[in-house]
């Protein structure tokens, strides 16, 4: 009987032993193993997203702070933390510096923030939907279309709704125009129209090549129909659309920020919830149903979300091209395609790369401004070039 009771101490605590062996093994994995890659890409994923909120935020600091007056960072700190925590920090001696900040650079510097994060998070999960690399709000058209339906908001305005068109209601303290409220909707609802063209145009053919030589075949049409409103448009109207068009922060009050924030934060989330679903449309559509997953629902959701986001901004902004194209390939390369993770860290580039951008359109001219969209370009287009060279994008054409 004792021996019994020995044998099965004996056991127990060679079991004890063994769970303790597996366990510290378990939480010593090297990278080499399964686990340890998961968790080493995963740790990676974070940092990339932490390190872009990090330069997100130097952007933004430096968007406030860098102009044709420049103000010393320890100041526009102090501008910010007086009106966060008014008793324990106080404003800098030039009190001028609260006015500049307050009124002129911090709506633009969140127009730039908010327009980065929509154009990119739209771009991510455009190309993840219809898994075209190529794929952008800029390459599909929705830029132009959207543009085009702020351009007849613009040149027809007054003339269909008569003096409501410039009238202003009161919204939290804040004087909100009926005019910027029809931007937005008719740019969202001519960007929707150029999305549904694109896939129908692409419906037999969805090959990357054919979509995005559709996005292209419908800017053009709708490049057509602002040129048409520029023509009949007075010299008001038409100096309003050619500098809307060529993008810029020039339209960037608080009104518009009181517009966007809700529509940009409510559509990220949404998007962000999608991306799960997303990931799934990499292995194919037959797989995607096979999981469960609406493929044409999830489709169809995801490009009117990613349509309303970029048309909202765009109707602010006018035409920003290329950050839906750029923003998420460079973080691609980096941590791989995972929307999950993609989809924040490209929105958070996309705020970075818009707002110095237009941090360089503001000080190369000053005391004059470049529009922002100049530089988007000449950055966009060489990036661009070299994306569609590349051997491995090449040969998926």
């Amino acid at each position: 009987m004792a021996s019994i009771i020995g044998h099965e101490n004996n056991t127990s605590a060679e079991s004890a032993e063994h769970d303790r062996i597996v366990s510290v093994m378990k939480n010593s994995v090297e990278h080499d193993r399964i686990e340890g890659q998961y968790n080493a890409s995963l740790r990676s994923k974070v940092l990339l997203i932490i390190f872009m909120a990090v330069l997100s935020a130097i952007a933004f600091i430096c968007s406030l702070a860098i102009g044709s007056v420049d103000i010393p960072f320890g100041d526009t700190l102090a501008v910010l933390g007086h009106h966060i925590f008014p008793s324990w920090i106080s404003l800098p001696d030039n009190s001028w510096y609260d006015t500049i900040i307050l009124n002129e650079r911090l709506p633009r510097t969140l127009l730039c923030l908010l327009t980065g994060i929509s154009l990119a998070a739209a771009g991510t999960v455009m190309q993840g939907l219809l898994r075209n690399p190529l794929v952008s709000p800029f390459t599909l058209g929705v830029s132009t279309a959207a543009s085009f339906g702020a351009a007849i908001t613009i040149v027809f305005g007054s003339s269909l709704f008569g003096g409501v068109f410039y009238s202003t209601f009161n919204f939290l303290g804040f004087n909100m125009s009926v005019e910027n409220i029809l931007l937005v909707i008719m740019s969202f609802v001519f960007g929707m129209f150029s999305i549904l063209l694109v896939l129908k145009v692409a419906k037999k053919d969805a090959s990357r090549s054919t979509l995005v030589l559709s996005g292209v075949v419908i800017s053009y049409l709708f490049q057509a129909g602002i040129s048409f409103s520029k023509y009949v448009s007075d010299d008001e109207a038409l100096r309003e659309i050619t500098n809307w068009l060529m993008g810029g922060m020039w339209n960037a009050t608080w009104s518009a920020i009181i517009i966007l924030t809700p529509i940009v934060v409510i559509c990220l989330i949404f998007l962000e919830k999608l991306t799960l679903d997303i990931n799934s449309l990499s292995v194919g559509d037959d797989i995607a149903k096979n999981v469960g997953v609406d493929v044409k629902k999830l489709r169809n959701t995801g490009l009117i979300v990613s349509t309303l986001v970029t048309s909202t901004c765009v109707a602010f902004t006018g035409v920003i091209g290329f950050i839906g194209l750029m923003a998420p390939h460079m973080c691609r390369m980096i941590i791989g395609n995972d929307t999950r993770y993609v989809l924040p860290a490209s929105a958070l580039l996309g705020s970075a790369i818009l707002m110095f951008s237009d941090i360089i359109a503001r000080v190369i001219v000053r005391p004059d401004q470049l529009p922002v969209g100049i530089i988007l370009y000449l950055i966009g287009g060489i990036f661009f070039i070299w994306m569609v060279t590349r051997k491995k994008w090449g040969s998926k054409l």
